[in-house]
């Protein structure tokens, strides 16, 4: 067979019917996508054992003869078990079998000498080896070359590819040992000069012994140059449209001296934190260039993220232009209004009676505002009236027309699509400036990653006169920690607080989508305990006489708004929903979180969650009440939060469990994750020496003109649609 490339069919290199089982059952068409098809993981067989010598639960190789050779019926299903019995001459033996797999009679035979490699096991006192991998010694070898097959076998790094049913990890190796017996490796696409100052591999060598490996120091030499290939592509696209974005022409919003955020900043009750002062420098300068700004500003929930954000908004409003502020649902939007307004005061109300002349309006628009309010607010945000407009999605929608939009502030962005920002930022007749928050904190690599193209900025201080929050898991082990849990919650409202019940699910077949499924190795449990179900059996049992209110996010806007209000004013003591109130919401009298089937919801998410209280002068409690037994990764997930308050040692432990492609978004763009091997959490040394590398090589030479295989690579790891998706998360 003639030499092929990465690019051939996988159908002129391998025979049809495996060719389609491939393209079929794992979407590989080419030579490219089946040789970018790693292992996942690397098995080690034992070195060659003494069969006098092995122990239960050993990975062991022994080299022996077949003894005897038995195929019988299954007693307790259909099929047969092929038995046979080997020994190495010392008289000690040992049992294989092999189910469903009566065929390997024909080359099992009495007297044939060949190595076994398996995990020892102990059946009826027994010692065996359930489906041993082997391999049978030529009947005609040298003793001389019987040595070579032994030692080539027992030291053999074994593939374990991501495989289906259909197509099983040993026949995805099969198919790669054809292609790789002909392949003609691509050209290298690193520069020459980053590899010899990585000392990396070249990339023939990389695929060969990622799948062939003739030693472990040769494949961790492969996997790292791979490792490299992956993070320099990802980076080197960042870092492109990072330096594009910067010779984007956009308009300049710098302060005005005497406007409204001084007026502002002059009368703000208290002192900035030295986080919000110095965060608030870098936005202003941001705003101040004739280019977009691009910021990510993340913060602990409660650190002041939306102070910043307001005075960033001024700052646009003096220049002449207008600040729009997108949140993911109704609550949010409506509470993040009322809570601008509250700080705006009389700076937000001009043009009204009780209004400063000298200051601006702020506009609300969501999707359930009448026709007349919804009329008004769009026409204030057309001619300019309104300065800050807050709103959900229904900002994005045709006929919100705006003035002169200069800054686009996104509140909580790991909620919206891609298309939603993208659609707000086309409002804007020049690009404006963008400010994305979140309070989910973010590990470094994964900022520099996911978030490569934006410049970041953290808070991480929490505002004078937060309280602590103390979390404990509520156990099943412990039944009375349960009743303990509502006795407390009673106490608290005793004292004139209020509570928190969240629930995953909402109930009559509705679901929050938030709530996680199970992991991999955790049984099926029983469905999530939902809002409306879990709020009557309070009200009857353990909560009876507290004024309880139900929310989540099926319910209409208006009865939203109203329960939300009513718990706000104080005049229901608990409210039972669903994550609906995981940000944003802020009411400093709520004092105790009860969170049911905790172990339904991620670290992040828990860690977000128990922010909305401790939020005034007394101390936060919040009780993670789960199913989970000790031992298992979902209690070891509670435990974890409970332990710490550290929004960013918890997104640790929250990437460490999720897979790296949810991180990159590839459930969003709907394409395979093309981190294959790359750990966001452990490789961060290798993805902050690519972004290096990237700086420099784009500084040098911003189109890659100069180097077009690793042009075309890049442009292979990271499509167009991906591109867009880094971009603009």
């Amino acid at each position: 067979m003639s030499a092929f490339t990465v690019d051939t069919p996988l159908g002129e290199v391998l025979k049809p019917a495996a060719a389609k089982a491939l393209a079929t059952h794992l979407e590989l068409h080419t030579v490219r996508d089946l040789i970018y098809h790693f292992p996942r993981r690397h098995d080690e067989r034992g070195e060659q054992t003494d069969m006098q010598g092995l122990r239960i639960d050993e990975q062991v190789t022994v080299l022996a003869q077949v003894q005897s050779v038995t195929v019988k019926p299954m007693r307790q299903r259909r099929g047969s078990m092929l038995e046979i019995t080997i020994g190495d001459g010392s008289g000690a033996t040992l049992s294989c079998t092999f189910f469903n797999q009566a065929w390997r009679e024909r080359e099992l035979k009495r007297g044939r000498w060949g190595l076994f490699a398996g995990k020892v096991t102990d059946f009826r006192g027994r010692r065996q080896l359930n489906s041993p991998a082997y391999q049978l010694l030529s009947v005609d070898a040298t003793k001389d070359e019987a040595a070579e097959e032994i030692e080539e076998f027992a030291g053999a790094l074994i593939p374990v590819y991501p495989a289906t049913q259909a197509v099983p990890t040993w026949v995805i190796a099969r198919h790669v040992r054809t292609v790789l017996e002909n392949f003609q490796p691509p050209e290298d696409p690193l520069p020459a000069a980053v590899r010899a100052n990585r000392n990396l591999v070249g990339i023939g060598t990389a695929l060969r012994e990622i799948h062939r490996p003739s030693s472990k120091e040769a494949l961790y030499a492969a996997k790292y140059r791979l490792k490299w290939d992956e993070a320099f592509a990802v980076q080197l696209t960042l870092v492109q449209r990072r330096a594009r974005a910067a010779q984007t022409p956009g308009r300049a919003r710098p302060r005005v001296d005497g406007g409204i955020l001084a007026k502002f900043d002059a009368g703000l009750p208290y002192e900035l934190t030295e986080g919000q002062a110095a965060v608030g420098e870098e936005i202003a300068a941001d705003l101040a260039r004739p280019h977009p700004m691009h910021r990510l500003l993340q913060g602990e929930v409660g650190s002041g993220k939306t102070l910043v954000s307001v005075r960033a908004m001024l700052q646009v409003v003096d220049s002449g232009g207008q600040a729009a502020l997108l949140a993911p649902t109704e609550v949010l939007a409506t509470q993040h209004y009322r809570g601008i307004g509250a700080q705006l005061g009389a700076l937000g109300r001009a043009g009204e009676v009780d209004g400063d002349p000298a200051g601006t309006q702020l506009t609300l628009v969501t999707g359930s505002l009448g026709a007349a309010a919804r009329r008004a607010a769009l026409a204030k945000v057309a001619d300019g009236t309104a300065g800050i407009v807050v709103g959900t999605h229904a900002l994005l929608y045709e006929g919100v027309d705006f003035h002169d939009l200069g800054l686009v502030v996104v509140d909580e962005q790991h909620r919206f699509g891609v298309e939603q920002r993208d659609a707000l930022r086309a409002k804007a007749a020049t690009p404006p400036h963008v400010l994305v928050m979140t309070a989910t904190p973010i590990p470094r690599t994964v900022a520099m990653t996911v978030y490569g193209d934006l410049e970041t900025s953290t808070l991480s201080q929490l505002p004078r006169g937060r309280s602590p929050i103390a979390s404990h898991v509520v156990p099943p082990e412990k039944p009375a920690f349960l009743d303990r849990a509502w006795r407390r919650l009673r106490e608290e409202v005793q004292k004139g607080h209020q509570a928190y019940v969240v629930c995953p699910r909402i109930g009559d077949g509705g679901s929050d989508d938030d709530a996680e499924p199970p992991g991999d190795n955790e049984p099926a449990r029983r469905p999530p305990l939902a809002v409306t179900e879990v709020a009557p059996i309070l009200e009857e049992g353990p909560l009876h006489g507290l004024s309880i209110g139900v929310l989540h996010g099926k319910l209409p806007a208006d009865e939203k708004d109203a329960i939300m209000r009513r718990f706000a004013a104080g005049d229901l003591d608990v409210l039972v929903a669903t994550t609906v109130i995981e940000v944003g919401v802020d009411v400093p009298n709520a004092t105790v979180m009860v969170i049911m089937d905790a172990d339904r919801f991620g670290v992040s998410q828990l860690h977000q969650l128990r922010g909305r209280v401790g939020r005034g002068s007394a101390p936060g409690i919040c009780l993670l009440v789960t199913e989970s037994v000790e031992g298992t990764a979902a209690r070891e997930r509670l435990a974890a939060v409970a332990s710490t308050t550290d929004g960013f040692k918890l997104s640790e432990i929250d990437l460490e469990q999720r897979r790296e492609g949810d991180v990159l978004g590839a459930s969003q763009s709907g394409k395979h994750s093309h981190l294959r091997l790359l750990s966001l959490l452990h490789d961060t040394k290798l993805i902050t020496e690519a972004r290096a590398e990237a700086s420099a090589l784009v500084g040098d030479d911003p189109s890659l003109a100069r180097y077009p295989a690793l042009a075309a690579s890049v442009a292979a790891f990271v499509d167009e649609e991906r591109a867009e998706y880094l971009e603009k998360g």
